[in-house]
């Protein structure tokens, strides 16, 4: 008897102190993707991953993220094709959260092309880059190829408490080089 109260207390605190957990999926969605360059979307806020060319370890994949508040998704896909159009002296500047986006314009191969570098937490020592993208690849990376970016503005209308989050901020944040924090 006292060897299966014994067994039973075992197999009890074994399940009580295992250390995996199970957590619940996180609904990622792909909203479009081009060869190393993706925009995902969870909820409200959007993340571009990118292969980081600026390393030596050919793996690393870097991201970065914001909310769509005003519409900044729509707004960044327009700044950068804005940029093939009439091509910037400079870089553009993006001030994010976390992180400082740099729109690199570039001509290769006789196609005007733009570049993702990222200061990764706005530290200018760790810097990562994206591939250089033409604009086709652009639309393509932002849903435009395959209708997804009506997927931009469907979940943010309405939070929680039911009051419009998107109308608490003025402008957006790609057109005036600066992303908003919620």
């Amino acid at each position: 008897m006292r060897k299966i109260i014994l067994l039973i207390i075992c197999i009890f605190s074994i399940s009580v102190f295992s250390q995996i957990k199970v957590l619940k999926n996180e609904s990622l969605v792909e909203i479009g993707k081009d060869n190393s360059v993706g925009l995902y979307k969870k909820d409200d806020k959007f993340t571009i991953n990118y292969q980081d060319l600026n390393t030596s370890n050919l793996n690393t994949i870097r991201s970065f993220s914001f909310q769509n508040l005003n519409g900044d998704v729509t707004g960044l896909y327009k700044l950068i094709t804005d940029g093939f159009t009439n091509v910037p002296d400079e870089n553009i500047i993006l001030e994010l959260p976390n992180d400082i986006i740099e729109l690199h314009y570039e001509r290769n191969y006789g196609q005007q092309t733009v570049q993702f570098i990222q200061v990764i937490n706005k530290n200018r020592k760790y810097i990562g880059k994206s591939q250089f993208l033409t604009q086709k690849q652009v639309e393509k990376v932002f849903g435009r190829t395959n209708g997804k970016f009506a997927m931009y503005e469907k979940p943010a209308a309405i939070n929680n408490n039911g009051s419009n989050k998107a109308g608490n901020n003025t402008g957006s944040g790609a057109g005036n080089g600066k992303k908003s924090k919620k």
